[in-house]
């Protein structure tokens, strides 16, 4: 008799909880984001938490670096756009993605989720949800896919097409990747454009990169490529990017006149300031940083670099870092034996990704676990069949 009392209250204390965690909103539909707004953090922390115990490995949550810290505490996993990629194309036992980051991030993620080999092993397709669909990329928007057609086009007046390879950022539309895949290209990451180049050049014996001058300049100075061989096709100028057809002609890399609001800020002035006033200082800075600040940073790398060089840090030592704000505050607090600075006097932070709160991902997974899911990711089948293949080709190369 003692058992099966035992097994009747342990089921009803689990029927308590399910009931419980039902009651987390009592309207039908949920009410809208400007409800959760009002909430505090440790409200809305508590349900999301109760959301993640409820659909359990079901759910995946995917935060970029450059997140909040109280939204990055609620992430399965973590990582920049590579490592991030690489977490959406292995994981095959999810059904629904929540990704942290902004809309380029989800659309891969929802490509390589769902693209068809994986689908056939499930049998059903990964829902992917961004928190908040204003979430996007300023550098991402400088490329359009009827600017990039038109470019394409207006090149190929000039030279031959068949001898160039288009290579588009990680931060970019679907619809920019699928491009690429169409013409033999290739998606590439900060983590993996110096591979990506090579990869390029062993086919063709020019590369349109876009929609980031900064990095693509950066990477192919280290090739031994020279500036005056990387003209800038300007998209706002209607003859020829604002290039001669000579300039055009003697090219080996045409940049895209694109760059990150964040890490434009950085200034040759902020490094000279730094090592003036702390001698023997280590300035570490992405290759998104224009190329005055690169040439004379002491390290440059992708974010994940950045965080394994601060990992392995010599304690006491001085660092002044080129990235996202948020993520420099995370790497100063975790590493309390580091000194660690922001470099620069302004505040620069991705305000795109700072939009990506408690509230908006509270309401978000709320919805979805009531089967009324809200900024849904869902990339067109022939956008996602050739952004697939050059996103395959960018994974493949090491």
């Amino acid at each position: 008799m003692a058992i099966i009392i035992g097994i009747c209250n342990s089921l009803l204390a689990q029927q308590h909880k399910e009931l419980e965690f039902m009651s987390i909103a009592t309207e039908q539909p949920l009410p809208d984001i400007a409800s959760y707004k009002s909430l505090e953090n440790d409200e809305l922390s508590a349900r999301i938490q109760r959301v993640r115990e409820a659909m359990g490995p079901e759910l995946l949550i995917l935060g970029h670096h450059y997140q909040q810290d109280e939204v990055i505490e609620h992430c399965d996993l973590r990582g920049d756009s590579y490592q991030l990629s690489q977490m959406a194309a292995e994981n095959t036992d999810c059904k629904h993605i929540v990704f942290c980051g902004v809309h380029f991030m989800a659309e891969t993620a929802d490509i390589l989720a769902n693209r068809p080999e994986v689908f056939d092993q499930r049998g059903y397709r990964v829902s992917v949800t961004l928190p908040d669909m204003a979430a996007g990329c300023s550098m991402a928007d400088m490329a359009g896919i009827e600017q990039v057609e038109n470019c394409w086009a207006d090149l190929g007046e000039v030279i031959d097409t068949d001898d160039i390879t288009p290579v588009t950022y990680i931060n970019s539309a679907a619809s920019l990747k699928a491009f690429v895949g169409k013409h033999n290209g290739i998606v590439c990451t900060s983590s993996n454009a110096p591979a990506v180049l090579e990869w390029a050049f062993k086919r063709t014996s020019r590369v349109l990169f876009f929609p980031d001058q900064h990095l693509g300049r950066n990477t192919s100075l280290k090739m031994g490529i020279t500036n005056d061989q990387m003209p800038v096709w300007d998209p706002y100028q209607l003859e020829m990017g604002g290039n001669t057809d000579a300039a055009i002609e003697s090219s080996k890399v045409i940049l895209w006149k694109g760059h990150c609001s964040v890490h434009q800020m950085f200034q040759a002035e902020h490094v000279e300031m730094f090592r003036e006033q702390h001698p023997g200082i280590n300035i570490l800075v992405h290759p998104e940083c224009p190329q005055e600040v690169n040439d004379i940073a002491d390290i440059s790398g992708s974010t994940g670099k950045i965080i394994e060089v601060i990992k392995h840090a010599e304690a006491g030592s001085s660092w002044a870092i080129g990235t996202e704000l948020h993520l420099v505050n995370r790497l100063k607090k975790e590493n309390p034996h580091l000194k660690i600075h922001f470099l620069s006097p302004v505040v620069c932070m991705c305000a795109t990704m700072y939009r990506i709160d408690l509230a908006h991902l509270c309401w978000s997974l709320e919805n979805l676990v009531y089967g009324t899911q809200v900024n849904a990711i869902h990339v067109d089948d022939e956008v996602s069949k050739w952004s697939l293949v050059a996103l395959e080709r960018m994974l493949n190369v090491k």
